[in-house]
């Protein structure tokens, strides 16, 4: 299983990733754990340095979950992917779900430093169908119509709750 999953902010991008990699026991990559550099403000990494990265996981593990919501970084990996995976929800529950989601240990030092961010987040999720960015509605919508392979457009959280591949 060779996945990619992408979409908006609070999409359910890491949950879907996550359950699907344990029910295949595959392995998980987040894209926001290479993205950036650790500075302050965060800055992104160079894009060369990130696929650099993103091809050792790739060549690292048989089988895999890859998630973001980078097109430039999921646009060049896509033909070694065999299920391309597009999270489309409406602004209103991507923001619902950010502000459920549990603590994400592996981008922030505590629940309440996440917390911290969720204005921000929040803000980021808004601004999604109107950005022109590769982290946009019309990115994404131009990367999930251009793949010519196994691609699903899931559109609510049931549906993302549903989803399997076989």
């Amino acid at each position: 299983m060779k996945t990619i999953i992408f979409g908006n902010s609070g999409s359910g991008k890491s949950t879907l990733s996550k359950r699907l990699a344990q029910e295949h026991s595959a392995a998980h990559l987040d894209l926001d754990t290479l993205a950036w550099l650790p500075t302050s403000p965060p800055t992104r990494a160079p894009l060369d340095s990130s696929l650099d990265k993103i091809n050792e996981f790739i060549q690292s593990h048989s089988d895999w979950v890859i998630e973001g919501c980078y097109s430039d970084l999921i646009k060049p990996i896509t033909e070694q992917c065999q299920h391309l995976v597009f999270i489309d929800l409406d602004i209103k529950t991507c923001k619902a779900n950010a502000q459920a989601r549990p603590w994400e240990p592996h981008k922030y030092p505590s629940k309440e430093a996440q917390d911290e961010n969720l204005a921000m987040l929040l803000a980021w999720i808004e601004d999604y169908d109107t950005r022109d960015d590769t982290f946009s509605k019309s990115a994404h919508t131009t990367l999930f119509e251009t793949f010519t392979g196994n691609k699903v457009r899931l559109e609510n959280n049931q549906q993302s709750r549903a989803f399997c591949l076989k």
